[in-house]
């Protein structure tokens, strides 16, 4: 069953509510703060490369305090294990039973602060619950629940000791995004309210974590027409044709679009998406997961270059047929 009008209201204020509440602790960033929510509730995971200092874990501590879940922060170091990251069993020697004792990934959002100074096979530990929300220790698996978001951070500095992420993984974040430095009338405000260390602890839950994952089940339900999807593809097909790329966007991208498009279509108050959802979408889903070639990226090119040459290569569709 498709989503009603009505329904699409109702997500498009939810949506607004969220943002601006996130925005008191998050000043100034409504548009990132508006893809990070629809990556959470198309049920996808985010990848921010930024600056020390930015918000990053602001944004987390806000995001969650909004939905009434829980957050924690990993710091990832060089000597940071597996399962510090996931958790391990333990033998509880009076009851003579192993017991499992949860890492910091059992979390509404976690935010995985720096996680290219991991080793690879710590960065590891997150492609399971990234891909299905659950964690196997010992063979057993453990859920992590709903709403279940990470938030990985990179450094665009300081690239001396990380381990580069591998594409594959990158390919599992559904967006990749960035906050930036706020404008200097931002800057002022926050300046000025400098003596909170925590704001996102006075914020007032919005949503219970129970209707996040409603609005992550309705949102599924929003109409993609035939001619919109043969538009994403077209999209990817033209990505892979192009000659400054070795690996154009995969299959799995695709579907991330399709995705978060449905999320952003429903926060417009759309119960159906339009080519420009597409268009707005390109650059922060698509991007990450471009290999580029050596000579063509030497000579300049960028993956930005490669999807705006691709959006302008293929015609919209202009008409929608009724939902």
């Amino acid at each position: 069953m498709s989503m009603t009008p009505d329904q699409a209201a109702w997500f498009r204020d939810t949506f607004t509510r969220l943002v601006d509440n996130v925005d008191i602790a998050v000043m100034g960033k409504r548009e990132v703060v508006g893809l990070v929510l629809s990556a959470m509730l198309a049920e996808g995971h985010v990848l921010l490369e930024d600056a020390p200092g930015t918000g990053k874990t602001s944004l987390a501590k806000a995001l969650a305090a909004s939905v009434q879940g829980t957050s924690n922060r990993i710091q990832f170091t060089p000597d940071l294990l597996p399962s510090d990251v996931t958790g391990v069993t333990i033998y509880d020697q009076k009851n003579h039973t192993f017991e499992f004792h949860k890492g910091p990934v059992f979390a509404s959002i976690v935010l995985a602060d720096e996680i290219n100074r991991a080793s690879p096979k710590t960065q590891s530990a997150l492609l399971e619950v990234m891909e299905e929300s659950r964690i196997t220790v010992d063979g057993v698996a453990h859920d992590v629940g709903r709403p279940f978001l990470v938030i990985a951070t990179q450094n665009p500095i300081e690239q001396a000791g990380t381990y580069k992420l591998p594409e594959a993984q990158l390919d599992r974040f559904m967006i990749k995004t960035s906050i930036g430095y706020p404008s200097l009338a931002i800057a002022e405000r926050i300046l000025a309210g400098a003596v909170d260390r925590n704001p996102s602890a006075q914020l007032t839950p919005v949503i219970t974590t129970g209707a996040v994952a409603d609005m992550a089940d309705l949102a599924a339900t929003v109409h993609v027409d035939s001619a919109v999807a043969r538009y994403a593809a077209q999209l990817v097909e033209a990505t892979r044709a192009s000659e400054a790329t070795r690996l154009g966007v995969s299959v799995r991208g695709a579907i991330s679009m399709i995705r978060i498009a449905k999320v952003y279509a429903a926060s417009q108050g759309r119960h159906f998406v339009v080519p420009d959802d597409i268009k707005t979408l390109a650059m922060p889903v698509w991007t990450h997961r471009l290999v580029l070639d050596p000579e063509a990226e030497f000579s300049g090119v960028s993956a930005e270059t490669v999807i705006e040459r691709a959006v302008a290569s293929v015609d919209a569709p202009l008409a929608r047929a009724s939902a």
